[in-house]
């Protein structure tokens, strides 16, 4: 990890330990515009920032300005108009020229408030003022979708329910995501934390003093997103099932697109199963992709759902509406005291 001892805003000065790392530039010098069009920035990316630590013993690590971005294209920001929390996405339109316009038709105003629609929001589309080939994603601020961690098996249904949902309103508006992986899945942090936290050390207040009070998803039952369409690709119809040659995501284990399929094009739907199969049973179900060791003995109900999901011929996985029709099935006589059972609980005779 870089220890931030490059530059900082002023890049004449000393180099200090804690001040800006190149990735961090483009937010500095944007700062300002930024905060024209709404958006302001940490104190750590305004042009007169001098850090907090500075002559004192305190360790950077322990100050609000000492604080990194973890991803160089992504950052967090206060809109000023209401004080909500909103994060920031660099993108690359010669790169993921594709991204923008999806997520805007994803979140459309004759979208957006279909029940099934699992797709983060963008609040706007900010063009670049200095490259025309970039632009900024302004999204809600949301939360790794499994931090704080699931603790009963009914928190974990809701969470595949919704996105057998949201993948359903993906494929029945004709986009495939292309990438999805548990990364990629984020939560609604305000019903968990409903005085939110601090968006780089998100077990602390939002001032970075004290612990972020947060409730469990069963006292609070959140939302789930899927983000990143940056592969994400919208078809039509008319011209038939689409074909696409492979291009890797996150997961690197789709079937398909091993050895001699890396240069076959195929149907990027029944990939998307695979993906969400694979995310399942990589997080519920097996310790890897080819072992035999269970993560969890409580969830074995999913089991012959994920094995039809993740199968290796992609015509033989289950379209979205099966996936979400067996779901149910396999969901449905489940007691509720089997749903509030704990995810590390042994399986009983209900279900074993």
């Amino acid at each position: 990890m870089a220890d931030g001892s490059e530059q900082p805003a002023n890049t004449s000065a000393v180099p200090i330990r804690g001040g800006l790392v190149k990735a961090e530039y483009y937010w500095r010098d944007h700062q300002q515009w930024l905060q024209e069009r709404g958006y302001l920035l940490r104190p750590r990316y305004r042009p007169d920032w001098v850090p907090s630590w500075q002559g004192t013993k305190k360790h950077y690590l322990d100050c609000e300005d000492g604080l990194m971005i973890e991803h160089p294209y992504i950052i967090d920001a206060t809109r000023l108009s209401d004080d909500t929390l909103v994060s920031l996405k660099k993108v690359s339109t010669d790169i993921h020229s594709f991204e923008a316009d999806i997520g805007r038709y994803l979140c459309s105003e004759e979208l957006r408030n279909d029940s099934d629609n699992h797709c983060v929001t963008f609040y706007e589309v900010l063009q670049d003022p200095l490259d025309e080939h970039v632009v900024i994603l302004v999204m809600p601020l949301l939360r790794e979708c499994d931090d704080p961690n699931f603790e009963t098996v009914g928190e974990v249904i809701g969470f595949i329910q919704q996105l057998i949902s949201g993948m359903r309103f993906m494929h029945v508006h004709h986009v495939a995501h292309r990438d999805i992986m548990l990364p990629n899945i984020m939560l609604d942090p305000k019903p968990m934390f409903p005085d939110m936290y601090h968006p780089l050390c998100t077990n602390k207040k939002r001032n970075f003093t004290g612990t972020a009070k947060h409730y469990s998803r069963t006292e609070r039952p959140t939302k789930y997103y899927y983000v990143d369409f940056g592969l994400s690709r919208k078809y039509n119809p008319e011209n038939g099932p689409p074909l696409e040659l492979p291009i890797l995501g996150g997961d690197k284990t789709v079937p398909e697109f091993q050895d001699e399929g890396y240069d076959k094009a195929v149907n990027p739907f029944p990939t998307d199963i695979y993906y969400l199969g694979n995310l399942i049973r990589m997080a519920f179900l097996q310790v890897s992709r080819d072992a035999a060791e269970i993560r969890y003995q409580n969830f074995q109900f999913l089991h012959t759902l994920v094995t039809d999901m993740v199968q290796d011929d992609p015509q033989k996985r289950p379209p979205i509406e099966e996936v979400a029709s067996q779901f149910t099935e396999a969901t449905s006589k489940l007691s509720s005291r089997v749903r509030r059972g704990k995810c590390s609980d042994r399986p009983d005779e209900e279900f074993a």
